[in-house]
């Protein structure tokens, strides 16, 4: 057994305690006034940012709370989750549903439980795979902007006292389509900060969130399945609590048309292959480097119980459409 936020606090961030402890010291009265009483709804609240958001939500108290995700079985576990947490205190009005919030019954969701004092979206397409044709680039536009722009024509009619939409670090600079759909987003979602106040936030990986390459390891653990990696990306990384965490002051400290994102230093990046080695001494396995994903899915047969090494094969990324590093803004962005 691991326990994954010791060691991201410990082989990742090197954070012992959240990056943003001290500013939700500094503006907890803010927070709790903003938030207590309140009617809330979170769009894509299943995944790892958007139940993160949540869990930091609950803190201070909404009167309501609605969660709707495409995936029943993420809105299963986050219910589990918040009923699991120790002091967690879950509003009676605590309602989940696997919709999609560009169809019709969404519509009849919003005027039923609506209007809402917080509005977050993280319902979006957020990996550069998302992009491989025609169908999939289709899908990816449709969610990031066309869906975005129709939800704040609807939510207009009612204005939130505050409305968030994640962002990405891949919207600096776009070198891709999923980094230009969301820099595109931003621009659209901007576009109606006259009206109520919107605010956003980009940032780095998070580390063990859903979808990821981390996270992926603990699925090939339980299949007994090889790991993949490659070896020569460095990234920037945030834990999920800090993620649900800048979310939160975006949401609602940040003045219409804000974006927020971390101030992290280049020498906080990581670097996957160092994490991978990592990973694998904290459950007490060598690093077995195969020199082909055949070899290193060869050598995943012969584990055993009792193993001591565990096969991986680290390759050069092929790093079309992606950056060769990271960054959160630009220098034609004010600051």
């Amino acid at each position: 057994m691991i326990d994954i936020n010791k060691f991201i606090s410990e082989h990742i961030t090197f954070r012992p305690e959240s990056f943003f402890k001290k500013d939700l010291e500094k503006h907890h009265n803010q927070l709790s006034e903003a938030i207590s009483g309140k009617s809330v709804l979170v769009i894509g609240g299943g995944g790892t940012i958007g139940s993160s958001f949540v869990r930091e939500l609950l803190r201070f108290r909404p009167q309501s709370l609605v969660v709707v995700d495409l995936s029943e079985n993420y809105l299963t576990e986050l219910t589990r989750d918040l009923r699991s947490t120790h002091g967690m205190i879950v509003p009676e009005t605590y309602i989940t549903y696997p919709i999609n919030f560009g169809e019709p019954v969404f519509d009849r969701v919003l005027e039923k439980y609506g209007p809402f004092d917080i509005v977050a979206n993280f319902a979006a397409h957020k990996h550069v795979r998302s992009e491989k044709d025609q169908h999939s680039v289709t899908a990816l536009l449709e969610n990031n902007i066309i869906k975005a722009e129709r939800l704040l024509s609807k939510l207009a009619v009612n204005p939130p006292a505050h409305f968030f939409c994640v962002s990405t670090d891949k919207a600096a600079n776009p070198v891709n389509i999923m980094g230009a759909s969301k820099k595109i987003m931003e621009e659209v979602i901007m576009s109606y900060s006259s009206l109520f106040p919107i605010t956003t936030a980009r940032f780095a990986n998070v580390a063990f969130s859903n979808g990821s390459l981390l996270a992926g390891y603990l699925e090939r653990l339980m299949k007994v399945q090889p790991f993949s990696s490659p070896s020569d990306i460095r990234r920037f990384f945030v834990s999920p609590q800090e993620s649900g965490q800048i979310c939160l002051m975006a949401c609602i400290l940040g003045a219409s048309g804000d974006i927020f994102f971390p101030k992290l230093e280049d020498a906080e990046m990581m670097n996957f292959k160092d994490i991978t080695i990592s990973f694998l001494k904290t459950l007490g396995y060598e690093t077995m480097i195969c020199s082909s994903e055949e070899e290193a899915r060869y050598e995943a047969t012969k584990l055993k119980p009792g193993s001591k090494h565990y096969p991986v094969y680290f390759f050069v990324s092929e790093t079309s459409g992606e950056k060769t590093f990271e960054e959160f803004y630009t220098d034609e962005e004010v600051l």
